[in-house]
């Protein structure tokens, strides 16, 4: 393992560490703030198709968010893992339409519309174990939303781009590697830290 992928686990063993040592009072109490940081960031206001995900474990909560945002008329696109590790998209239509996969993810029940979908979303909710001020993104390391930065960058998609943490995991350095793309913002239940990224999100 390289020094860089070394120090990007050593630094997600430390946030997931952390994250488990958060009580389930301060879980609720942070996704309920997520959903109305979300609700309230004009980028959102206006997205009209916002991909996201459900979240899992210790995660900051979405389902609280995906309900809201199903409710208020924004189409939500959630991924379906590939056994590729690549991520297609189905609509999502409420909290029944979503089951357990085999994998301990939920994941929605709808028809499959292709990896190219997430093209079509105005915004993105990422998520993420860190993000730093440079904009690095710290995922978990199985290289899915790697993919869909790729992707959108490709086609020349400018979604905005955001990653869901809790506030502490908003750190002063990410490793960065080559491929690695910056995100816009992160939100937190403490508010929405932006960033300045180039267009098309990768390093040099």
């Amino acid at each position: 393992m390289s020094e860089m992928r070394t120090r990007k686990a050593e630094l997600r063993a430390r946030l997931l560490e952390a994250r488990r040592a958060l009580t389930t009072g301060e879980r609720q109490a942070a996704s309920a703030a997520l959903v109305q940081r979300v609700r309230d960031w004009a980028p959102l206001a206006s997205a009209g198709t916002v991909a996201a995900y459900a979240s899992m474990g210790t995660e900051p909560g979405t389902h609280d968010l995906l309900d809201a945002l199903h409710a208020e008329g924004t189409r939500v696109l959630l991924p379906v893992l590939q056994d590729d590790n690549d991520l297609d998209w189905a609509d999502y239509a409420g909290p029944s339409t979503l089951e357990r996969t085999r994998r301990g993810l939920l994941e929605p029940t709808g028809p499959r519309l292709g990896p190219q979908a997430v093209t079509q979303a105005r915004a993105v909710l990422l998520p993420g174990l860190a993000v730093d001020g440079q904009g690095t993104r710290l995922g978990r390391g199985g290289g899915s939303y790697d993919r869909v930065l790729e992707r959108l960058a490709a086609a020349e998609a400018h979604p905005v781009l955001a990653v869901l943490l809790y506030a502490h995991e908003v750190v002063d350095t990410v490793p960065r590697e080559p491929h690695d793309h910056l995100v816009d913002a992160a939100v937190t239940p403490e508010g929405v830290r932006h960033f300045a990224r180039p267009r098309g999100g990768a390093t040099e």
